[in-house]
């Protein structure tokens, strides 16, 4: 107990306070927000070496990899891969309380996904004047694999998050791959997999997961989609392997930023920016607040919580590298910031967060008002907390049901509409110079004319 008070009382956090009334802030904030995601030369070239080695020796390759990286030894990829009945026992191995915790926020993230599935997830079509069917044909990807992080912290939220919207897609075999360091396997990892319907799983991780995905092995199938968050390598992996099959997204360390217009109570902020900054040492933490007296309080909550904080040492280097408490000069302001961050989480911890919410354009989750804490939509309240990060929202999405599907056009043109459709098209293409496509409309026509360009 000695140890822990004196470890407590040399750890200190104090995130950069800015003002966005200083004429120094913008470069105070572009340099408090700057994060390189570019991968470091050395990882880069190791992952190439290990993606070419998988593709090159398949199952021998991820074998010696496992060995290598995770301490363990096996003969052949059948003694890593994980069965349904470990599955099942280790979900009835667990305490009943977390059972039925899982079995509960599952429910939840179906929920939501389905209902994203009836929103979004379903074919349609409809018929013009002429006849023609126009529409959409909406698919599951057929095989997708689903990487699980398990060196830090072991995270059964991620195995609901990537697996039960592709279940709830349609998606016919999810392959999960998980790092077991030492050969120590999570029960809750794989109670998570038995609650989301894991299909197939393999105790291996690193970039040679990610390669044997990617290119298959004699064990494992090649997948048509990979997702979940992963260390630099997994990144890096994912990164060399996209357009040979799909990925999710290239995801940064992870973010949190508050709006809080002072009637939250303080401790409730510091611990919301906790909650991020324990992830990692470049996880980052902002609050933006009009009240400088609540700014205070919150400084002296993250003061008085911090020493009680297991990951305190993580949570300070974050908090003091990359977190920020700032003074702005309204909500309006603070809204308008938020939205150049376009940070992953978003709270909106106020009286009226329904009042700010529509000036908030850019956000991976929008968490709204004071009983909305980040740390419910990591675990149980229905939407992905797969979310992008690195300012990636001002264009992209959290994961969903979408990122299991593919779709199709659909067109069948009548002959009627031919006859419309194909004088539009001929023209196009003869001003394209194609003629072959123009040929191909105009011969579908009831009076074919002379082919152009043509003496």
């Amino acid at each position: 107990m000695a140890s822990f008070k004196k470890d407590a009382m040399t750890v200190t956090a104090t995130p950069a306070r800015l003002s966005t009334a200083s004429a120094s802030f913008e470069a105070e904030f572009k340099a408090r927000l700057h994060w390189s995601a570019q991968a470091d030369a050395q990882i880069e070239q190791r992952v190439a070496d290990i993606l070419a080695d998988v593709q090159q020796r398949g199952d021998a390759a991820v074998l010696d990899y496992t060995a290598r990286f995770d301490g363990v030894q096996a003969t052949s990829m059948a003694a890593l891969e994980l069965t349904q009945a470990e599955f099942r026992a280790a979900f009835e191995s667990i305490p009943a309380a977390q059972r039925e915790a899982l079995q509960a926020a599952a429910s939840r993230v179906r929920g939501y996904h389905e209902a994203q599935m009836k929103a979004c997830g379903e074919s349609w079509s409809y018929r013009d004047a002429d006849g023609s069917l126009l529409g959409q044909k909406v698919t599951p990807i057929d095989r997708v694999g689903i990487y699980v992080p398990g060196g830090k912290a072991t995270y059964p939220s991620s195995v609901l998050m990537n697996a039960i919207p592709a279940h709830v897609a349609g998606v016919a075999e999810i392959i999960m791959v998980v790092p077991t360091p030492g050969g120590d396997k999570n029960a809750m990892v794989l109670a998570a997999a038995y609650v989301a319907g894991v299909t197939r799983a393999f105790t291996i991780g690193g970039a040679q997961a990610v390669a044997a995905l990617a290119y298959g092995t004699a064990t494992i199938f090649k997948v048509d989609k990979i997702t979940g968050p992963g260390n630099a390598y997994v990144a890096a992996a994912k990164r060399r392997v996209f357009g040979m099959v799909g990925i999710d997204m290239i995801a940064g360390p992870s973010e949190i930023l508050v709006l809080a217009d002072g009637t939250t109570p303080p401790d409730w902020v510091a611990m919301d920016l906790f909650s991020q900054a324990e992830h990692d040492e470049l996880a980052q933490s902002i609050l933006l607040c009009p009240d400088a007296a609540y700014v205070e309080q919150v400084q002296a909550s993250i003061d008085r919580l911090l020493p009680a904080m297991p990951r305190r040492k993580i949570i300070a280097q974050s908090l003091n590298d990359r977190g920020a408490l700032i003074l702005t000069r309204s909500m309006e302001e603070a809204c308008q910031i938020s939205n150049r961050v376009a940070p992953e989480h978003l709270e909106v911890s106020s009286l009226e967060p329904q009042r700010w919410e529509p000036l908030l354009k850019h956000a991976g989750a929008i968490f709204l008002g004071a009983y909305t804490s980040e740390s419910l939509g990591d675990y149980c309240a229905g939407p992905n907390h797969v979310l992008p990060t690195s300012g990636t929202a001002r264009f992209s999405s959290p994961l969903g049901v979408y990122d299991f599907q593919k779709r199709s056009s659909l067109i069948e043109v009548s002959e009627a509409g031919a006859q419309t459709l194909g004088l539009i098209a001929a023209e196009l293409a003869y001003g394209e110079g194609l003629q072959a496509h123009a040929r191909a409309a105009e011969l579908r026509l009831k009076k074919v004319p002379p082919m152009r360009g043509v003496e």
